[in-house]
């Protein structure tokens, strides 16, 4: 297992030792493909967690500005770290979601998170981002949207799904119920899952991987192979 800075693009230079084995064997493999792209980034110790998050956001802010990017934690204590944290970043355009709050401001946040996936999406499709195009997008923020799984869109209450194109789980759900709901709450259908993992919590990528039917994989050092 490379470094947690050098699976984020090395911004910072920094050298962890390794610490995970892959989760996924030939044995465990699934015959079937799943709805979007999953990876795994090791993070070798929980000092390193946040670190390890704004630099693989500083990446991919570099190589896909304007890019819709949904984060999840399973806290308010984690939401409000990683909010504290990202919304210091200058290439990024930040909006937490509160259990308290107000239901207008809620639904303000919502809309413009899916008004700039809209965007974002027209946009892509109607230019083939390449090195030539490279400093257009790195003039535009990403819009990033930040909730633990208590606040996520509810159905019920006739919020529409947040289609991010990618998905960071900074703090991986125990459950496949947890891990699925945030995938069809919050991901484009071809939309990429970055799972942040931790030494001691590759029992737990095993089982999601297992139980789900889902192939989990390593994230490419380089993160314009993925995105």
């Amino acid at each position: 297992m490379r470094s947690p800075a050098a699976a984020a693009g090395a911004s910072s230079g920094a050298d962890f030792p390794d610490a995970l084995p892959s989760p996924t064997s030939p044995a465990t493999t699934p015959s079937h493909p799943s709805p979007g792209r999953h990876y795994y980034l090791a993070v070798d110790r929980t000092q390193f967690k946040m670190r390890t998050l704004l630099e693989l956001l500083g990446v991919v802010a570099d190589r896909r500005g304007g890019l819709p990017i949904a984060i999840c934690v399973s806290s308010r204590d984690e939401l409000d770290a990683v909010c504290a944290a990202v919304a210091n970043l200058p290439f990024v355009s930040m909006s937490p979601l509160y259990s308290d709050q107000a239901e207008a401001e809620r639904a303000s946040i919502l809309e413009k998170f899916r008004q700039e996936t809209i965007q974002w999406n027209q946009t892509s499709k109607a230019t083939d981002i390449s090195e030539s195009s490279k400093p257009d997008s790195m003039g535009t923020k990403l819009s990033i949207i930040v909730a633990t799984d208590a606040c996520l869109p509810l159905s019920a209450m006739a919020e529409a799904p947040l289609m991010a194109r990618v998905l960071i789980n900074y703090e991986l759900p125990t459950k496949k119920e947890a891990y699925l709901r945030r995938m069809s709450i919050c991901l484009a259908a071809d939309g990429i899952v970055i799972n942040m993992v931790v030494g001691g919590e590759v029992a737990i990528l095993k089982a999601l991987e297992e139980n789900s039917g889902l192939l989990i994989a390593e994230m490419p050092i380089h993160v314009s192979e993925i995105l």
